[in-house]
């Protein structure tokens, strides 16, 4: 079963969305982990109509306009808690094209080669400028019964990764000045 049912399925634990609020979810909470197309939402939105764990009701917006609030189900709830609640081995390392650069850069000139590098910590640094404002929407620790503290643990776990990653660019930098 795909991992989208599931980052669906704890969407709609924590309220009842529409499908435009699930597109908008995986385009700002879940992104920095996590994506989804509006073309791969439907479908499973679907998907999980028909097997009974989301169910909806048609709302109407404005004077004609309807929109499907999707909800989950016990069924649907059993199925994610399942999910929620095994322990899963580590996954293979993801693959890294910029890791895959640096392994093979000795095949580029010197100067060539740092302004690869420079570059990557210029973007690397904007992602993280990006987590920590991000980061802003928290005045504190969220309580660790609510939504936002899983929001509040990832972001910060982002947030460590991409120091780390600036860290390990700036010091293949500081090598290969030397």
């Amino acid at each position: 079963m795909g991992t989208l049912k599931y980052a669906i399925l704890g969407l709609l634990e924590q309220k009842p969305r529409s499908g435009y609020e699930l597109s908008q979810e995986f385009e700002s909470t879940l992104n920095e982990f996590w994506s989804a197309k509006h073309s791969q939402i439907y479908p499973e939105l679907r998907k999980l109509t028909q097997e009974g764990a989301v169910e909806y009701q048609v709302e109407i917006v404005g004077t004609a306009l309807e929109k499907k609030m999707y909800s989950i189900t016990d069924k649907g709830r059993e199925e994610f808690m399942q999910w929620l609640d095994q322990n899963r081995p580590l996954p293979p390392t993801p693959k890294n094209e910029l890791r895959l650069q640096v392994f093979f850069s000795s095949c580029l000139g010197p100067q060539r080669r740092l302004e690869l590098l420079e570059y990557q910590l210029e973007e690397h640094q904007k992602r993280l400028e990006h987590l920590r404002h991000n980061q802003t929407k928290f005045d504190a620790i969220p309580p660790k019964d609510s939504p936002e503290f899983g929001d509040y643990l990832v972001l910060m776990g982002a947030i460590m990764r991409e120091e780390n990653n600036c860290q390990w660019v700036r010091e293949c930098i500081r090598l290969c000045q030397e």
